[in-house]
């Protein structure tokens, strides 16, 4: 997904119901609190009434001055236990209804007699309202984590957020910070007071630890952009992608092509199928014996992996390129053509169109000065034949 407040604007454009925008985090420290009021400093630029519901600095000064110029709804107070305590006014931000608003610390438990036991609960409110909001937390904090997070660091997150909540986002983005960064920042009292300082040492702040949680936040955006990716598939099933896989004799290579292609085709729920130019000098009475057991095992490999296989025979005898010879005996599904075309790429290329294929995917050759200066670069003639189509060529090297 866009990271960018430009991004998030086109969405929020488009829905009548709040979007949601989450930035997520691998430890306290790295930044998120500063990144949303810097989109918000953006956004009011832009201007959209975006306002903050909550924010938390734990006293860091760049985060401070950030609030400034930014619009504030105040907290509410309060009394529980014989003390005032100060908290999100989920009813002031319905009543006022801003555009966008900001609420942090998202794995919040609220004081006890509010209108809902976690914070995460009332983001769903402002968004059933029609409220856009931007959000973070930790990765830490994700219900489904727990167990890994506890035994990584000894310590039982209490403060969880659902994983069914992290779904609905609209947009994830990850704030990263190199482990070394990130644990002398602390040691210049950058995140937390000096008090707190040693604790922090001994808990998540261990470069071992700050990768592992590193990890699993990545993690987490790259779930949200797959999920995303197959929705934006479902609803626009009348594009349709079909990539056609180039193969030749050489072994290794078409090998590659072939996987490569099975991969793309799984990421985009796609039809593939296979190509191989049969020319003179592979002829069954010229073809070496080890290359040809290579190619059928590569054939067989495309089939197994899903993809139709087709084999076309340049010659020159004028039979017609689409007539359709017999069924190899190879094995179920590959079908041979035969071909008038002289030219590898005029072969492959009629088969592009004939089989409707978007994408091409092709090995890259070495070829020889020789080969350039005699136009027989198959490659740089396919490529010259396709520029003026919509065919995309995916290169394999």
């Amino acid at each position: 997904m866009k990271n960018s407040p430009d991004y998030f604007l086109q969405l929020i454009q488009k829905s009548k119901k709040g979007r949601l925008k989450v930035y997520i985090g691998m430890i306290a420290g790295v930044g998120k609190s500063f990144r949303m009021l810097q989109e918000a400093h953006d956004l009011l630029k832009a201007g959209v009434d975006i306002r903050i519901g909550f924010i938390e600095t734990h006293g860091r000064e760049e985060t401070e001055a950030l609030i400034e110029g930014i619009p504030f709804i105040p907290l509410k107070e309060v009394f529980y236990k014989g003390k005032v305590l100060r908290e999100m006014d989920l009813e002031a931000i319905l009543r006022l209804k801003p555009s966008i608003v900001i609420v942090d610390e998202l794995a919040h438990t609220n004081i006890p007699g509010s209108l809902h036991a976690k914070r995460w609960e009332d983001v769903e409110v402002l968004i059933d309202a029609g409220i856009h909001v931007v959000t973070a937390f930790n990765v830490q904090h994700l219900e489904s984590l727990n167990d890994k997070v506890k035994q990584l660091s000894g310590i039982e997150v209490t403060e969880r957020i659902p994983d069914t909540f992290l779904r609905k986002a609209d947009e994830v983005v990850s704030i990263d910070l190199p482990a070394d960064d990130l644990i002398k920042r602390l040691k210049d009292g950058k995140i937390y007071k000096e008090d707190k300082i040693q604790q922090a040492l001994s808990n998540f702040f261990q470069s071992k630890k700050i990768l592992q949680l590193r990890e699993l936040a990545l993690l987490q955006v790259a779930k949200n952009l797959e999920s995303k990716i197959n929705f934006i598939q479902q609803q626009q099933s009348s594009i349709i992608e079909r990539f056609m896989a180039c193969v030749s004799t050489e072994e290794v290579l078409a090998k590659k092509v072939i996987r490569k292609t099975a991969r793309l085709a799984n990421n985009y729920h796609a039809e593939w199928f296979v190509v191989y130019v049969k020319t003179p000098r592979e002829s069954t009475e010229k073809i070496n014996v080890r290359t040809e057991t290579k190619l059928l095992q590569n054939l067989k490999l495309a089939s197994t992996l899903g993809a139709n296989v087709y084999i076309y025979e340049s010659n020159s005898k004028g039979a017609n390129p689409t007539q359709e010879i017999h069924y190899q005996t190879i094995h179920q599904g590959t079908r041979v053509f035969s071909s008038e075309h002289k030219s590898i790429a005029d072969v492959l290329f009629e088969a592009a169109k004939n089989h409707q294929a978007t994408n091409i995917v092709i090995g890259k050759p070495k070829q020889s000065i020789w080969r350039n200066l005699s136009g027989q670069n198959h490659f740089h003639n396919l490529v010259q034949l396709i520029s003026p189509t919509e065919i995309d060529l995916i290169v394999v090297t």
